[in-house]
C-alpha cells in the first residue's frame, strides 16, 4: 500500500503532534494566570496568551504544510524551508513572547522580543517558498 505522506513528512507530523501536547500544558498555565493563582501584569498576561495562540496555530499549520511539501518538486535549502520553516517558527515566535516578558513584575518586554521578529521573517519565507514551489511543481 502507498503511503500518504513521504518519510519525511510523517516523521515530521509525528514530532508535531506530540509537540501540540506542550500547547495543551501551556493551556494549564493559562488557566492559572486568568484564575488569578499566577502572580504576572497585564503586560505578561498577553505575552503569554499570544505565546500560547502562536504556539498552537502554527503547529497546526506545520502540520497542513506536509502533503503540500509532498506536492512540490523542491529540494535542497527550499524544501527545508517550505517543510520545516513553519515548524521552527512555532518555537521561535512563541518562545519570544515567553521570554521577553520572562521576570517579576515586567511591564515591557525585554530583548529577547527579537525572537518574535526572527520566527515571523522565517514564517514569511517559509510559506512563501511552499507557495511558489506549489505554483512551479
Amino acid at each position: 500500500m502507498e503511503s500518504l505522506l513521504s518519510d519525511d513528512s510523517r516523521q515530521l507530523a509525528g514530532i508535531l503532534f506530540l509537540a501540540l501536547v506542550t500547547v495543551e500544558t501551556g493551556g494549564l498555565y493559562m488557566v492559572r494566570i486568568v484564575t488569578g493563582r499566577e502572580d504576572v501584569t497585564s503586560f505578561q498576561e498577553k505575552f503569554a496568551r499570544a505565546g500560547h495562540a502562536h504556539a498552537g496555530v502554527l503547529l497546526v499549520l506545520a502540520l497542513v504544510c506536509q502533503p503540500f511539501v509532498d506536492a512540490t518538486t523542491l529540494t535542497g535549502i527550499w524544501e527545508w524551508l517550505a517543510r520545516t520553516g513553519v515548524a521552527v517558527s512555532a518555537l521561535l515566535m512563541p518562545g519570544g513572547f515567553f521570554f521577553a516578558s520572562m521576570g517579576r513584575g515586567r511591564t515591557r518586554p525585554n530583548a529577547l522580543i527579537a525572537l518574535v521578529f526572527g520566527g515571523a521573517a522565517l514564517l514569511a519565507v517559509s510559506l512563501t517558498t511552499l507557495g511558489i514551489g506549489l505554483l512551479t511543481a
